[in-house]
């Protein structure tokens, strides 16, 4: 699933959905499988008072955006995450970084690697093994 809207200065889950969006998200990957007013009353201990129409609103919209699944449990709908969080950012984030090296190539590699002079030294090294690796396979 590619989400569209890629939004450049803000932070986590933002960047690819809108805030009450990413908080469902959140409660639904801690604990799949909750009804909407389960979400509803998770947001409200997160102090997030919302109207029940407006939880179901955004839940149904990210279910027509491919990132949760609803399935009906008696007479409720349970809705769940269609991938794991961590899928779901190694994927998202693969797929930024094709496109900006397909639009900007060497560019884009560029600023990476000046951005590692403030990466940590296990990055670094993971970097380097997957160079090793990549020259061994040519």
């Amino acid at each position: 699933m590619k989400i569209q809207n890629f939004k450049f200065y803000e932070k986590g889950l933002n960047r690819f959905f809108g805030p009450l969006e990413a908080k469902v998200l959140e409660i639904l990957w801690a604990k799949p499988g909750l009804s909407i007013k389960e979400v509803q009353q998770k947001l409200e201990q997160q102090e997030e008072r919302l109207n029940f129409n407006t939880v179901m609103t955004v839940m149904n919209r990210l279910v027509t955006k491919g990132v949760l699944n609803k399935k009906l449990e008696g007479r409720a709908s349970v809705y769940e995450p269609f991938d794991t969080k961590e899928h779901f950012l190694e994927m998202q984030s693969k797929e930024i970084t094709h496109e900006l090296l397909e639009d900007f190539g060497p560019l884009v590699v560029n600023h990476m690697l000046d951005a590692l002079e403030e990466a940590d030294p296990e990055m670094i090294e993971k970097l380097e093994q997957k160079i090793k690796a990549l020259k061994k396979e040519t």
